[in-house]
């Protein structure tokens, strides 16, 4: 990293910093947020396995603050279709077309929007059922960079509120992340510049996890789902205008 760098890691850091808080304290969104702002810097490649890098801190945090409320018969099937869709999908990554998968980016993100609005209080799934929501979930991140806010209705659905909502959704999502991170490598997308900003985003990602740790329950979730569902449709419009 020379000085040339400083600026974009000072942009990166500042948008770490802020979608880790909001993550930590709406449970979801920092990170398909954080995607665009990332794709911006260093482009998609390259992007994708930098923010699952800032992730896997950001969730190992959430997950350890919140670790007596962790509900771990969930985070074991979840991790049941997570891990091994997810190293099919890390291994994709590395030889996909980048201009078909920002465009397909762009619909994801909005229809993210769409499916919530259609689906405000999905019914309860069965526990099991969280394989299939795990492969889904690993596929996608894997691509993509993140489908918090296509899973965090079903995680609420099942009854799991607050503390034990945001810890059992960020270890559920590691064991996703950390299955991407030995997929990146084997594909040579975990470049040093990538470690290396990777490093360097990690304290303003645990900075923004244990902030937003100290005003859960103090903001109104429906401010940050309003928030949240803009920079989703935002972000979305600009992938598919190909910015």
């Amino acid at each position: 990293m020379n000085l040339d760098d400083l600026p974009t890691l000072a942009v990166a850091s500042a948008a770490a910093f802020g979608l880790a808080l909001l993550s930590a304290v709406a449970g979801f969104g920092g990170g398909v947020l954080l995607l665009p702002v990332f794709t911006a810097l260093f482009g998609l490649r390259v992007a994708v396995p930098m923010l699952t890098l800032t992730q896997v801190s950001s969730n190992a945090f959430r997950g350890w603050l919140n670790r007596r409320e962790l509900h771990w018969r969930l985070i074991g099937w979840f991790a049941l279709g997570a891990v091994p869709l997810a190293v099919a999908g890390g291994l994709l990554l590395a030889h996909a077309p980048l201009g078909p998968l920002k465009r397909l980016l762009g619909v994801f993100l909005i229809g993210v929007v769409v499916w919530r609005r259609r689906n405000p209080q999905p019914r309860k799934p069965a526990e099991q059922s969280f394989a299939v929501v795990g492969a889904a979930s690993g596929l996608g991140s894997a691509l993509l960079g993140s489908v918090g806010p296509l899973t965090a209705p079903l995680f609420l659905a099942y009854g799991l509120t607050r503390a034990a909502y945001i810890g059992t959704e960020a270890v559920s999502a590691l064991t996703m992340h950390l299955s991407k991170i030995a997929a990146y490598g084997t594909g040579d997308l975990i470049t040093s510049r990538v470690l290396l900003f990777g490093a360097a985003l990690t304290p303003a990602t645990l900075a923004g996890a244990w902030v937003g740790r100290k005003i859960v329950g103090r903001t109104s979730d429906r401010v940050f789902v309003v928030l949240v569902e803009a920079g989703l449709v935002a972000a979305g419009v600009l992938f598919l205008l190909g910015l």
